[in-house]
């Protein structure tokens, strides 16, 4: 019992400290400029604000393996509160189903799901094949014909082109980055044909938005508000569903009153008109969850990944 009372006392001390003693270090497992960086970048003022004047946030990219390096970052850090990761589903519950991987899902407490966006089909406006269907009939004419970008194994870009090709009987040739915005300068330079991507990342065509890219297609169940003109992949002939959510997640161990004081400022902020005002590539795909009920809801995804990862082809 007397050990018991020391560690409280030492425990103590701590969260009543937090956040104010040194920066929290946020960290994106994917490269700048992406959705999942620009969402942190975008979000974490206000949250900072909510937490008073003497909290700070870093925002650390730490690129590569799907977010597998900062999610290893994270779970290796103290579980002081002061690391914070921005976790992409369903990579950070793919990723160690198909791998040795440095981290399991169950190493981390879930803060606030923020976002849940679809997956788009992009190219460039002068892309001669400019449907879904005409992407199919390519590729079955010539396997290989076709590149598509995504932004690494076991993220939503590749789920969804595996399960293309798997529903379509098709051979595409994929091509993984370190994140979205390399993926959309090549797509832009004729060096990709196609990108796979989140709605939340291509706010320029958003609403029915035109420039020298467009969508070809998107992978929801239903038609993105930000969206409406595009088709859905079920709807041009090729049954396939895959979002992207988003969120913050710290390792286990965190305080539980840490973790619930995080997320209460998250909550406030995602609500902030101010900021979906100045998030405005979001907005439409904002879908704010308490860290217990997206606990509750990846566990129900958790099922549909282990099916994909058992069947799906091993990379």
């Amino acid at each position: 019992m007397a050990a018991v009372a020391v560690l409280l006392g030492m425990v103590q001390p701590a969260v009543a400290a937090w956040p104010d003693d040194k920066p929290i270090e946020v960290v994106v497992g994917f490269a700048p400029g992406g959705g999942t960086d620009l969402l942190a970048r975008k979000l974490l003022p206000f949250v900072q604000k909510r937490l008073g004047p003497q909290a700070q946030f870093v925002v650390v990219n730490k690129p590569g393996a799907a977010g597998e390096i900062a999610n290893a970052h994270v779970k290796n850090a103290k579980p002081d509160g002061y690391t914070v990761a921005v976790i992409n589903v369903p990579g950070f519950l793919y990723v160690p189903m198909i791998k040795k991987s440095q981290y399991e899902a169950r190493d981390f407490t879930l803060v606030s799901r923020v976002v849940d966006d679809p997956t788009v089909l992009v190219t460039r406006t002068d892309n001669a094949v400019q449907t879904l269907p005409a992407v199919v009939d390519a590729l079955r004419r010539k396997a290989g014909s076709l590149s598509f970008g995504h932004n690494g194994v076991g993220t939503n870009g590749d789920l969804a082109l595996q399960l293309l090709a798997r529903t379509a009987k098709v051979q595409p040739n994929a091509i993984p980055y370190k994140g979205t915005a390399a993926q959309k300068t090549d797509v832009l330079g004729g060096h990709l044909d196609f990108g796979i991507v989140s709605a939340g990342e291509v706010p320029e065509l958003h609403g029915g938005g035109t420039g020298a890219m467009r969508a070809v297609a998107q992978f929801g169940a239903t038609r993105s508000p930000a969206l409406p003109g595009v088709p859905t992949a079920t709807e041009s002939g090729t049954a396939v569903t895959m979002t992207s959510e988003r969120g913050f997640a710290v390792r286990q161990g965190v305080p539980a009153a840490i973790v619930a004081r995080l997320d209460a400022a998250i909550a406030e902020s995602v609500r902030d008109p101010e900021f979906i005002a100045s998030a405005s590539a979001d907005a439409p795909v904002l879908a704010y969850l308490p860290g217990a009920q997206w606990q509750q809801s990846l566990e129900r995804n958790r099922k549909a990944l282990q099916l994909l990862a058992d069947t799906l082809p091993k990379q």
